[in-house]
């Protein structure tokens, strides 16, 4: 499991994510799939019981942003609560195929309002998202390039690492196209810092 220690359901109680996976209806995505663009009317949520899911932005210039990846057990597309009208501000697709429970926003709403301790746990799980995409932020434009590199290779050795006779092994698939878009910048720049990484023993790749 990825994001370990940080996922929706490790954050609340198992009696809220019962309750959430009453009130959705679960549907199989294949690889690709896009769940919902940046723009369309936010009116359901998503908890991943199964395969990967990223979230990305596309710059004024065209140039696709991942902003992040989410496996089992994380709950993805809440730009907000309890407004009349709200939109996505994010595109969501799948990176692996997958089951997914849908959850209408209105249901959800109606549930937090009913119990309080439900309505905590999710506030405060909201907390949490929102520091870890400012700290991503920040580490793309205080720390240049290699900075920003660094930091998202610690982030995905954090959520997705597992111990590994030569260190930590990342066990979520990207290409170095993949991790470019993780950070902003072209695939030939990831390549080449990837590169002086590798030369100076700090990483091991597979093949891509």
């Amino acid at each position: 499991m990825g994001n370990q220690g940080f996922t929706f359901i490790q954050q609340v109680s198992p009696d809220f994510t019962q309750r959430l996976k009453e009130i959705s209806i679960s549907k199989k995505f294949a690889a690709g799939s896009v769940l919902f663009m940046d723009g369309d009317k936010a009116d359901h949520l998503y908890l991943i019981e199964s395969g990967q899911l990223k979230l990305t932005k596309t710059t004024t210039d065209g140039k696709e942003l991942t902003l992040q990846v989410f496996s089992d057990g994380e709950l993805v597309g809440v730009p907000g609560l309890f407004e009349e009208s709200l939109s996505y501000n994010t595109t969501a697709s799948m990176l692996q195929a997958g089951e997914v429970n849908i959850i209408p926003r209105q249901s959800l709403e109606r549930l937090l309002l009913k119990n309080g301790m439900f309505c905590a746990e999710f506030l405060r799980w909201m907390g949490i998202m929102n520091r870890r995409i400012q700290s991503k932020f920040r580490d793309l434009l205080l720390n240049g390039k290699i900075g920003a590199l660094y930091s998202t290779l610690i982030r995905l050795s954090n959520s997705y690492g597992e111990p590994h006779e030569k260190g930590i092994y990342i066990t979520l698939a990207l290409t170095n196209r993949d991790l470019a878009q993780f950070i902003g910048l072209t695939r030939e720049s990831v390549n080449r810092m990837l590169s002086d990484l590798k030369k100076q023993d700090v990483i091991e790749q597979n093949s891509q």
